[in-house]
């Protein structure tokens, strides 16, 4: 019995550990949606409705917060990727890989802006970017395989072109850079797509 209970306490901290973690993850990325692409921990503290004490207490340093909040965009941008089935034709795979491209590239804007800020001197947004990159290029194999398949020994570098293309760099250009709003911005990705694939 006093074993159970002993293991109940436990896991009741764990879960509260976790809930505190993950509340402090979400006051970050709340603070960085609204425009704050430098929150301190003192912001993120108040926001999550802790102590500063506490948030060091669930978090070593910043590194650490950026990375479990780098983490986190990662996941939503996996649950919110949709499967497109690879036997479509080529056009309306290219239509709906650069529809939802946008949407999550739109979606994870504030994000990225930030990450964009601090990545020069963080490892763990390096290793963040790093990871977003193989995902894209993961879906863009997976996609459109037949057609990269058929391009020989160029196959590789047009891989690399369109993991450029379907990106944050490129997103980031196209709608800060250029002032495009997000309908051309998409547009954009497509004729590159397009053109990648169908040369």
């Amino acid at each position: 019995m006093e074993t159970n209970q002993a293991t109940g306490r436990v896991d009741g901290r764990t879960a509260r550990t976790e809930r505190t973690r993950a509340a402090i993850v979400e006051a970050t990325l709340a603070l960085i949606r609204e425009g704050d692409l430098r929150p301190t921990a003192e912001r993120i503290a108040e926001r999550a409705g802790i102590s500063l004490r506490g948030l060091w207490t669930k978090f070593k340093d910043m590194e650490t917060l950026i990375g479990a909040a780098g983490e986190r965009v990662l996941q939503l941008q996996i649950a919110a990727t949709e499967p497109i089935p690879p036997a479509l034709p080529l056009p309306r795979r290219i239509d709906e890989f650069c529809r939802q491209r946008a949407r999550l590239l739109e979606h994870v804007a504030p994000s990225a802006r930030a990450a964009a800020v601090k990545e020069p001197f963080s490892a763990q947004l390096r290793h963040t970017r790093r990871r977003h990159l193989d995902l894209v290029r993961s879906q863009l194999e997976d996609l459109f395989g037949a057609e990269l398949d058929r391009l020989g020994p160029d196959r590789d570098a047009t891989v690399h072109a369109l993991t450029a293309a379907a990106t944050w760099s490129a997103w980031s250009v196209h709608r800060d850079v250029l002032g495009l709003d997000p309908d051309a911005a998409r547009e954009a990705m497509t004729r590159t797509v397009t053109a990648l694939l169908t040369r």
